[in-house]
């Protein structure tokens, strides 16, 4: 089970991960509701090249609900998003940006 910190430090490390080339163009907000033990709400804001993150409710424009376990697993490569998604371990509410997100920030890799 991922501990507190080791969940609160996915939303450093998907900055230091993000690619700019590939957020070309988009501009958004994604809230993470993650469940479980260890979760929260976070959120990640993508604009113009530029990404920051954050914790809390904010007005998003797609809502990514996963247990912090299996989304720490997705975030650190020990679980691929895209077997994750189709187990239902994951749900977004705008697919297309969730497959975008999974290339920006270099998910599963």
């Amino acid at each position: 089970m991922a501990t507190q910190d080791e969940v609160n430090g996915i939303f450093p490390m998907m900055v230091e991960n993000f690619n700019a080339d590939k957020a070309s163009g988009v501009n958004t907000t994604i809230q993470f509701n993650l469940k479980g033990d260890n979760g929260g709400i976070y959120w990640v804001k993508i604009n113009d090249g530029s990404v920051e993150h954050g914790e809390g409710d904010v007005d998003a424009g797609m809502t990514v609900e996963a247990t912090a376990d299996d989304f720490y697993a997705i975030s650190t490569g020990n679980m691929n998003p895209m077997q994750a998604y189709m187990m239902g371990k994951i749900k977004a509410t705008d697919v297309g940006m969730a497959m975008k997100m999974i290339q920006i920030f270099g998910l599963g890799a």
